[in-house]
């Protein structure tokens, strides 16, 4: 009788216990598994996604047959029935097929990664937007506008949320976990060089806009955009392209393994990347640029709980630049347009890089993702932007140089837990960087250094930690809190010249650390429809020689307080729009001048303005996209009239229309906009907007593709780089303050070819 009654008492309880699902999912064709896929229960709130692994769990469930969603952007949506048994959790083996894009399939809910509220928007524009070049990449992220002024060898200034990041202060980059932007960099605080990516070899961007994401620390005041190559290669590619300027590019996909093994039995790829690119560019100084990409990545499921990604990659670059002219010289008739009065401007850079990432599921649902990276990087500017105002003989003529070793650790620990009965994700990370660099700034004449500036040697080293919580108060109310701490070692030994020609001493060490609290909240009021607020401290970045030299004049990491509100929406099942209002307020914005081995504060700001980005399906091959971004940005301790940001853009827009056919013709018709803007605190001098027309095409059939690009169809005459300097030319006896410029492509054609295999 007691056997009875305690067998009894066991079957009453495993059918009170709640019931699950776990699965992996994979890709039909290459077996390799998929991270991000969106799977819920249809009829049910909630869900969840793969994690890196491909593996999902939904917990909670009571004993009942349940029709199981799985989609992705570009993988065929599947529907399954399954059945849930009480006190069991049952295993599943899923995999997706591709298909052609569709945003009637599209969700706007992203349970494991909440914070991406533009993941949507992002995944659409990789299938949409055509990729020709690196500077392309940064184009991907909504509202992000970029300027080149020398020669395309140098990275891109960048344009985001009412900064002018220079070439990277306010935004973060990193491809594959490996960061681009460069601390204390020898040209700007930040600088972030992404040419050494080949376009081709990027299958995912993920963009977080402002400080709300304990991922991110450094860098991040404005936002963030994480890229990642492909893990394989459906094909092997050559491509060759020609187009105007002298323009050649040549590029190579090889798959290295197809059916073969390498370290395992289970799914596994390797491929090889290399591109070579040579252009004299616009300018009536043929720019001689030359650069060459190359890459190798492994990637393979070494058993049924880890994975592994190894990867190496070389770029060198060089180039001459014609550099940015003052409107006067133009217009006084010295050069043309596209003339140059210091043509030996220009440099080198090369990077090399290395990887390995280590994926393990461990029990408890949870994965441990470790990452360790190295970087060697080299880099050698010659620039002249103020003429002949510091030295009327030799002229003025700068050449900036940074040899550095970067090291990193990340490390990740991320677990699925049950609150009572509400589903809690935790994420605690781990992780350090170091850079290790000679930089030197010095005076030169056609490229022969005549004086040493300032030299040194920099170490700095960030160790940081965060703790991510992601609860579901509800079936519709999600909860994200996060703390970040940052630590901080600035050193610097070094020297820079006084005014009475010998040197001062540039030495010390700062150790410094800040605590960033986030707290974001998600509310999904229906299946087509999610709310957020957002809300985080942050700090804006700051270069390791200002914060030695500055004896506490200057704020280390001045903090930034960010919030918004917004929502991710599908009116029609046709259209995503995602929508936000933001503000951002920083207690000192500090500016480093790598060109006067300076830095300059320009005391507390603040911004607010608006995103609002939409993509439609007006048919299955025909879509609209487009984004607006408006901001408004002051200096706050400044008087009314002189208290502009300078160079901070007020108002952008991108958009076009695409026809996309999965085999056959498919074009785009693309614009680009960006509105005057102050060009100093004044307003005196302002910064010229533009509107650019761009078009692409491309025939592709199963062997072979036909390609044809054209930038500026109007044939618009604008300017790309624009800054307020206060220049002087030779034979003139003061300087003047005006607008310097560097020219805008003209009309400008590039064919392409390529043959898969």
């Amino acid at each position: 009788m007691l056997l009875v009654s305690t067998l009894f008492t066991l079957q009453t309880a495993a059918a009170q216990r709640p019931a699950g699902l776990r699965g992996t999912v994979a890709d039909s064709l290459s077996g390799r598994p998929l991270a991000g896929v969106s799977v819920g229960l249809v009829g049910q709130p909630g869900g969840t996604d793969t994690d890196a692994l491909g593996q999902f769990r939904l917990a909670g469930l009571a004993p009942g047959t349940y029709q199981l969603r799985l989609g992705a952007l570009g993988y065929r949506l599947k529907t399954r029935g399954v059945v849930v048994v009480a006190g069991e959790t049952r295993g599943l083996a899923i995999t997706l097929a591709t298909t052609s894009l569709n945003l009637a399939e599209v969700t706007v809910s992203q349970p494991r990664d909440p914070n991406q509220t533009l993941a949507a928007i992002s995944h659409i524009d990789q299938t949409l937007r055509p990729l020709n070049s690196a500077q392309d990449l940064l184009r991907l992220v909504p509202g992000l506008f970029i300027a080149q002024h020398a020669g395309g060898g140098k990275a891109e200034q960048i344009f985001v949320r009412g900064f002018d990041a220079d070439h990277g202060t306010d935004f973060s980059v990193t491809i594959d976990g490996l960061p681009v932007n460069m601390v204390s960099h020898a040209h700007g605080q930040g600088y972030a060089d992404f040419h050494f990516v080949i376009p081709e070899t990027v299958e995912q961007l993920k963009v977080y806009k402002g400080p709300y994401t304990a991922r991110f620390g450094d860098f991040a005041t404005a936002g963030a955009g994480e890229f990642s190559t492909k893990t394989s290669l459906d094909r092997s590619q050559v491509k060759l392209e020609v187009g105007r300027f002298d323009t050649r590019r040549a590029l190579v996909l090889l798959d290295l393994l197809g059916s073969h093994h390498l370290l395992s039995k289970k799914a596994e790829s390797a491929y090889a990347a290399a591109e070579y690119n040579f252009t004299n560019s616009y300018f009536d100084n043929p720019q001689h640029f030359k650069r060459f990409n190359g890459m190798l990545k492994y990637t393979g499921q070494l058993t049924d709980n880890t994975s592994l990604t190894l990867l190496g990659s070389h770029f060198n670059s060089r180039w001459d630049a014609s550099g940015q002219v003052p409107e006067r010289a133009v217009a006084e008739g010295i050069i043309s347009r596209f003339g140059s009065l210091d043509p030996s401007e220009g440099g080198s850079t090369n990077r090399t890089n290395a990887y390995a990432v280590l994926a393990t599921a461990l029990p408890h649902d949870a994965v441990l993702r470790q990452q360790v990276y190295y970087s060697r990087y080299n880099f050698n500017l010659y620039s002249n932007f103020t003429f002949f105002k510091n030295d009327p003989v030799n002229g003025d003529e700068i050449d900036q140089t940074d040899h550095r070793n970067l090291y990193g650790y990340t490390g990740t620990y991320d677990r699925d837990n049950r609150l009572g009965s509400r589903n809690l994700h935790s994420t605690f990370g781990l992780g350090t960087r170091i850079d290790d660099s000679a930089l030197g700034l010095r005076h030169a004449v056609q490229r022969q250094v005549l004086d040493t500036v300032s030299t040194g040697r920099l170490y700095e080293q960030n160790s940081n930690a965060y703790l991510d919580e992601t609860l579901e108060l509800t079936d519709r109310l999600t909860v994200n809190a996060a703390v970040r701490a940052d630590l901080f070692v600035f050193q610097f030994r070094g020297q820079r010249a006084d005014s009475a020609g010998g040197f001062l001493p540039l030495s010390g060490r700062v150790t410094r650390g800040r605590v960033s609290p986030k707290l974001n909240f998600y509310y999904q009021l229906s299946p087509a429809v999610q709310l957020f607020a957002r809300s985080g401290l942050g700090f804006h970045s700051n270069d390791a020689r200002a914060v030695v030299q500055g004896s506490g004049a200057f704020n280390a990491l001045p903090r930034a307080l960010g919030y918004e509100g917004g929502s991710t929406f599908k009116p029609v099942p046709s259209l995503v729009v995602n929508a936000a209002f933001w503000a951002l307020h920083l207690q000192d914005e500090l500016v480093y001048s790598g060109d006067e081995g300076t830095t300059e504060s320009v005391g507390p700001t603040q911004r607010f303005g608006f995103d609002v980005s939409g993509r439609y399906q007006l048919t299955g091959r025909v879509f609209f996209d487009a984004d607006f971004n408006f901001s408004h940005g002051r200096l706050v301790d400044a008087p009314a009239g002189e208290n502009y940001i300078p160079l901070a853009p007020t108002f952008t827009s991108i958009g076009g229309i695409t026809l996309k056919n999965p085999n056959g013709l498919s074009a785009s018709l693309r614009y680009r906009y960006i509105d005057s803007r102050p060009a100093q605190e004044d307003n005196a001098i302002r910064a010229r907007g533009y509107f650019l027309v761009d078009a692409v095409a491309s025939y592709t059939q199963p062997r072979f593709q036909l390609g044809a690009t054209v930038e500026n169809l109007l044939n618009v005459k604008w300017n790309e780089a624009q800054f307020a300097t206060d220049s002087q030319l030779r034979g003139e006896t003061t300087s003047v303050n005006e607008l310097n410029f560097t020219p805008g492509t003209p009309f400008y054609l590039k064919l392409n070819a390529s043959v898969f295999f």
